[in-house]
C-alpha cells in the first residue's frame, strides 16, 4: 500500500514573521532561493505521490496565481477555506473532502523540507501500513533542533506518543487516516484536539527522525536560516 495524496497547510497567517508576512504569504518566503512551499512539494513529488491539495486563505490569490505559474511533474490543486481561516484540523477536514483516498500525508510549511527527508517518511510510511495505523507523526529530539528556543511537544517510547518528558518536537509531518475526523463536528478546531483525545485512549503514534531539524519559527531564524 502507498499514499497517493498529499495536503500541504498554507492558510496561515505567518504573524511571527511579520513584517515579511505582510504583503508575501510564509509559504512564499524563500530560504536560499527555493520557495517553502516548493520544498514541500519537491519532497512530496519524490515520494512518488501524485497529487497534492493545498488549503489557502491569507493573501490565497498569491498562492493560487504561484501554483497555476509554476510546471509541476504532478497534480497540485489550491483549495479555498472561504469566509473563515479553519485553523489546522478544519483546514485538514475540508481537504480531506475533496480526496477519495483514506490515508494522505500532511506537510507543514514551517519545516525546511529537503529531500534528505525521503528515507525517513518512506520508513514511516511503511511502518503506518504494516501496523495498520490511523495516525502517525514524525517526530524529532529537540537536540536536533537549529531553533534552541523551541520546547518539546511530545514524549515518545515505542513509537507511542505522550506528554511524559516532553523531548520531542513535532516536524510538522504526519500521515492521517480519515476515520479519525469522524467524530468531529466544528468546521474550526485545531489538530492538536484531535492529538489529545488519541494520547487519552493510548492511540496517537510517533516515527523519530534523526536529522536535523530547521523551523522557520520566526523572523530572526529565519534570518539565519539563510546564513546556513
Amino acid at each position: 500500500m502507498k499514499i497517493n495524496t498529499a495536503l500541504v497547510l498554507c492558510a496561515g497567517f505567518g504573524k511571527r514573521l511579520n513584517p515579511l508576512t505582510l504583503q508575501i504569504p510564509k509559504p512564499l518566503l524563500k530560504i536560499k532561493d527555493q520557495t517553502l512551499l516548493d520544498r514541500c512539494i519537491n519532497l512530496i513529488n519524490s515520494l512518488d505521490i501524485k497529487k497534492i491539495l493545498i488549503n489557502s486563505y491569507y493573501l490565497k490569490d498569491q498562492i493560487i496565481q504561484y501554483v497555476k505559474n509554476q510546471s509541476y511533474d504532478l497534480e497540485v490543486k489550491v483549495i479555498d477555506e472561504g469566509i473563515n481561516i479553519l485553523n489546522t484540523g478544519g483546514g485538514i477536514v475540508n481537504l480531506i473532502n475533496n480526496v477519495q483516498e483514506e490515508n494522505f500525508l500532511v506537510l507543514n510549511p514551517d519545516t525546511v523540507w529537503e529531500k534528505k527527508y525521503i528515507n525517513e517518511i518512506k520508513s514511516m510510511t511503511d511502518y503506518y501500513f504494516a501496523n495498520q495505523l490511523e495516525n502517525i507523526l514524525l517526530l524529532v529530539n529537540k537536540k536536533f533542533s537549529f531553533d534552541k528556543s523551541l520546547e518539546g511537544d511530545f514524549g515518545l517510547e515505542n513509537n507511542s506518543i505522550n506528554q511524559k518528558n516532553k523531548n520531542f518536537i513535532y516536524t510538522g509531518c504526519q500521515i492521517l487516516n480519515k476515520s479519525i475526523f469522524k467524530s468531529e463536528k466544528n468546521d474550526i478546531f485545531p489538530i492538536n484536539k484531535i492529538w489529545f483525545n488519541l494520547i487519552k485512549n493510548k492511540k496517537l503514534n510517533g516515527f523519530e527522525s534523526k536529522l536535523n531539524f530547521y523551523h522557520v519559527t520566526n523572523l530572526e531564524i529565519f534570518k539565519k536560516l539563510q546564513d546556513l
